[in-house]
């Protein structure tokens, strides 16, 4: 199976993509990595959760302008519907998906 491009991953038509932009030797990046997990199965079927490495995917980073990590952009259709660098509590990145669910 050929591997998806980026673009085609974010462009999953009806269910939003969450990309966590994030750096093996970032400490906020491993602090949201169990947040990131959990949300990923709360919204199991409803959302797809992406977690793109900035130091190999460096392309994408420049492409979404990701100047620090974490940052988490939010896709629907392809298009940016939010975006937030930094660390997010968990409740609020599963109030910004629930937004744009359905």
């Amino acid at each position: 199976m050929a591997k998806k491009s980026f673009n085609e991953l974010i462009s999953s038509p009806g269910m939003p993509v969450l990309v966590d932009f994030y750096a093996d030797w970032c400490g906020p990046c491993k602090t949201m990595n169990p947040v990131v997990e959990q949300l990923a199965k709360e919204f199991s079927g409803k959302l797809k959760v992406l977690k793109v490495n900035i130091d190999n995917n460096q392309a994408a980073a420049s492409q979404y302008r990701v100047q620090g990590v974490p940052t988490f952009i939010l896709f629907r259709n392809g298009q940016i519907v939010w975006k937030q660098a930094g660390a997010v509590p968990g409740h609020q990145l599963a109030q910004v998906i629930r937004q744009h669910i359905g």
